[in-house]
């Protein structure tokens, strides 16, 4: 303990000044006391509050929630294309290569500090998957890949922003909401019901955009163990992009094979108005 306490206060003392006074930011004890909530609350409590009650039917709720986080990741989106990773627009300060975290009071890297709290925090937002599964008696969906991505990657994010909001780790965060806008705008028309059924002959490619997202994650932060020099000031954020990227990678691959190729998909009945089997970046 005394080992971790020491960790803990080495890496507070680097945590960056500019988040200080963000919500959750200050301390690490909220955001883990929230996530463990979630656990238990998916994983325990929900399904036995839920064990003797009709599921909830949630559509409208689900239509503004999915198309809210649609809204919320093109924000996203536009903002760290805007302040980093625009270059053919003539308006990037970054080069798509090693890209050092600027920690100066810059107005544009101020902008980033903003929008990577903004792109942690729609991930406390998107625990509400879960949440809406286990009150619509989806409980098979609560699969393992679902609850890992929506618990540690939240964690270790609010590790890496609070120390380095910004440079080359945040290349990620720009491909990952672009996914999310095309993820959650399928599970918003999904929730429309059989109206929109016509229109989401897609669903199989998500997936497949998912694994292009894994692999162009991959291949960007792959560069840094390549370059002769890199001026990045926090390797181990580049180490666990890189381990990430690649465990999703064969995580999601695995899921499409068993769902594609195999052809262990889910009934239709239990796809309609929900989300698939697997929801995550």
């Amino acid at each position: 303990m005394e080992s971790l306490m020491n960790l803990y206060h080495e890496v507070m003392k680097r945590a960056d000044p500019r988040l200080q006074g963000y919500p959750l930011m200050d301390t690490p004890l909220l955001m883990t006391s929230i996530l463990l909530a979630y656990v238990y609350f998916v994983l325990s409590l929900g399904p036995r509050l839920m064990a003797n009650r009709k599921p909830f039917q949630l559509r409208g709720f689900m239509v503004i929630y999915n198309f809210s986080l649609v809204a919320l990741s093109l924000y996203i989106v536009y903002e760290v294309r805007l302040e980093g990773w625009a270059e053919p627009w003539g308006l990037s300060t970054y080069t798509w290569r090693c890209d050092p975290v600027d920690f100066s009071q810059n107005p544009e890297a101020l902008r980033m500090v903003r929008v990577a709290w903004l792109f942690l925090f729609s991930k406390f937002i998107e625990l509400m998957d879960t949440v809406i599964f286990i009150l619509r008696k989806k409980d098979g969906q609560v699969t393992f890949l679902h609850v890992f991505h929506h618990s540690v990657l939240p964690w270790s994010w609010w590790w890496g922003i609070r120390v380095a909001p910004g440079g080359m780790g945040s290349f990620h965060a720009m491909v990952n909401s672009s996914v999310h806008v095309v993820m959650y705008l399928y599970y918003g028309l999904s929730a429309l019901g059989p109206a929109a059924q016509p229109y989401l002959w897609w669903k199989k490619h998500m997936t497949a955009i998912q694994l292009i997202q894994f692999v162009l994650v991959s291949l960007h932060i792959s560069q840094y163990y390549f370059l002769p020099s890199c001026d990045y000031q926090y390797p181990v954020i580049i180490h666990l992009i890189w381990m990430y990227g690649t465990i999703f990678f064969v995580l999601f691959s695995n899921f499409w094979y068993q769902s594609y190729t195999k052809g262990k998909r889910l009934p239709r009945a239990a796809q309609q108005n929900g989300v698939p089997k697997v929801k995550a970046n």
